[in-house]
């Protein structure tokens, strides 16, 4: 079984882990509903992207 040379410091183990942390998600607004998207992306609300419906969304009435 393999053995380590040595110890990484503290310092070490922490530098190579810098690039660990989590980025935060980019969210834009529907220009139709205003509606949190992803960029690029088709809006789940209504359908739209970029101003034109892509998605035909049909329309559901609650009980």
């Amino acid at each position: 079984m393999g053995v380590p040379r040595q110890r990484k410091t503290k310092s070490e183990r922490n530098q190579r882990r810098s690039h660990h942390a989590l980025a935060r998600i980019q969210v834009a607004r529907c220009q139709n509903c205003g509606g949190a998207v992803m960029p690029h992306d088709v809006c789940g609300n209504c359908g739209f992207y970029r101003g034109t419906e892509v998605v035909k969304k049909s329309v559901t009435v609650k009980k």
